[in-house]
């Protein structure tokens, strides 16, 4: 699991910044182009934060199930 965490981390980390990046820069310039962008990459950070966490509860679930006593 800390190879996944690392990678979805990872992930998260660079579609919210992208995200952040693209918002300000539609702030700055107000080109409509950004904030299309950081919309989508906000849904791409929304979207990779709840696999994680959906991954992690499942996970835990399905272990507790195979190492029920």
């Amino acid at each position: 699991m800390g190879i996944f965490r690392w990678i979805m981390g990872v992930l998260l980390a660079l579609t919210a910044g992208g995200s952040v990046l693209c918002f300000v820069l539609f702030m700055m310039f107000d080109i409509n182009i950004w904030i299309e962008r950081a919309r989508s990459l906000r849904r791409g950070a929304y979207l990779t934060a709840l696999f994680w966490f959906n991954i992690e509860i499942w996970g835990r679930v399905v272990y507790t199930l195979i190492h029920w006593t």
